[in-house]
C-alpha cells in the first residue's frame, strides 16, 4: 500500500493505493472523493510528471533573470537534468512571453518557454 495526499484539487484527499489485478491499471485507489483523485493516484505511481519553473540569465537593462517554465509536464526523474540545461542558458533581450528558448529538452517533447516579455 502507498499513501499520497492528492493535489488534483483543493480538498487534499488522503489516498491509499493498492495493487489490484482486477483493475485495468493494476492499481486500486481508495479515499478519493472525486475521479481526479483516482486519476492522480494512478498517474503518480505509474508516470509521475511535473511542470518545472525556474529562471535563466538574461543580458538586459531591466533585469538579470528571466522567469521560464516547461510548456508541458516533464518526467519527474528528469527534473535535475533539465535544471542543468536551464542553468546553462544565457539570453539577450528582447524576449517575448511564450517564446521557445529550448526545444525538445532531453528528448521529452517538452520545451522551455519564457514566462515574461523583456523589451530591452
Amino acid at each position: 500500500m502507498k499513501e499520497l495526499i492528492c493535489i488534483a484539487c483543493p480538498i487534499g484527499c488522503h489516498l491509499e493505493i493498492y495493487e489490484d489485478e482486477n483493475e485495468e491499471s493494476g492499481l486500486r485507489v481508495e479515499n478519493a472523493i472525486c475521479k481526479r483523485g483516482v486519476k492522480y493516484g494512478i498517474k503518480e505511481l505509474t508516470d509521475p510528471r511535473r511542470l518545472l519553473t525556474s529562471t535563466v540569465r538574461i543580458n538586459s537593462e531591466i533585469t538579470s533573470r528571466l522567469p521560464v517554465r516547461t510548456d508541458k509536464e516533464i518526467p519527474k526523474e528528469e527534473i535535475f537534468n533539465c535544471m542543468k540545461l536551464i542553468n546553462a542558458i544565457e539570453l539577450k533581450a528582447p524576449i517575448k512571453c511564450g517564446e521557445i528558448l529550448a526545444k525538445n529538452i532531453l528528448g521529452t517533447d517538452v520545451n522551455i518557454i519564457a514566462s515574461k516579455s523583456i523589451d530591452r
